[in-house]
């Protein structure tokens, strides 16, 4: 039997480190997210209006719980300087009860 989430993170990647760190913050500020994770350096492969592209890009992990992932999303997209932003939610059934705690603590509007 599936475990109801506890927690949700959402994955993106951004053209670089600047514009995670102003979504990033802006998330966190607006207490969509407990804490976001940032990972400059990132190689990107990956085909676009039928032509290959091979890019230097920035991956961002977002923390946040299941009942603000959708106004997250919803952010995240506002935000983004894509056309079409890699914006993929993975539900996280299992969190260290004091970190999911501290999660819940950090998102509450």
């Amino acid at each position: 039997m599936a475990k109801t989430p506890d927690a949700a993170l959402i994955y993106t990647t951004l053209p670089d480190e600047k514009t995670a760190h102003e979504i990033g913050a802006a998330l966190v500020k607006e207490r969509l997210a407990a804490c976001v994770n940032i990972f400059p350096g990132m190689r990107s492969i990956y085909e676009w209006k039928g032509e290959l592209c091979r890019d230097a890009e920035t991956a961002m992990l977002i923390k946040t719980v299941p009942e603000r992932a959708d106004a997250a999303m919803a952010e995240l997209k506002r935000l983004h300087p894509y056309e079409t932003p890699a914006v993929l939610l993975i539900d996280v059934a299992d969190v260290a009860p004091d970190y999911l705690a501290w999660m819940i603590a950090q998102t509450r509007p």
